[in-house]
């Protein structure tokens, strides 16, 4: 039989498990961020002790050392003020004719969806130092986007 038909083992036709990708930068947060990330962590830990089969368990030790990794790293933003676009703020704003609200959070507790976007992205950085009544410029648009208001994330 040619070798190229044989099959030494399962293992090595196997794709590689690469670690999940760490955001770069730092790793700021919101109080409630540091609290979904410990959850995570304590969740991930109650799992693994009652997890059989080495596939399943390799699996959950790699997201344990992403989310162990998140909490070390974890730094929680201070309060935001009152009327200033920062991490941890509900900001309202209008951008072409409609008014929107956002929520600017750490890349972990992150959910465009729900309106929670990470710090780093690109509509949560242009409006990050912004105050309100503030125009500013936006995907090469000069005074794109109107703050119409901005507060801390109430708790």
């Amino acid at each position: 039989m040619s070798v190229a038909f044989r099959r030494e083992s399962d293992e090595e036709h196997k794709e590689p498990r690469f670690e999940l990708p760490i955001p770069s930068g730092p790793n700021i947060v919101t109080a409630r961020g540091r609290a979904l990330i410990d959850d995570q962590v304590r969740d991930l830990e109650a799992q693994l002790d009652g997890l059989e089969g080495e596939e399943a368990r390799a699996a959950l030790l790699r997201d344990l050392r992403y989310w162990h990794t998140r909490q070390t790293t974890a730094e929680v933003a201070a309060l935001p003020e009152a009327g200033v676009a920062a991490i941890g703020s509900r900001v309202r704003f209008r951008m072409g004719g409609r008014e929107r609200e956002i929520e600017i959070v750490g890349h972990d507790e992150a959910d465009p969806a729900a309106g929670r976007i990470a710090f780093q992205a690109p509509l949560a950085a242009a409006m990050i130092g912004a105050e309100e009544g503030e125009l500013i410029d936006f995907n090469d648009r000069p005074e794109a986007i109107e703050i119409l208001s901005a507060e801390p994330i109430p708790e």
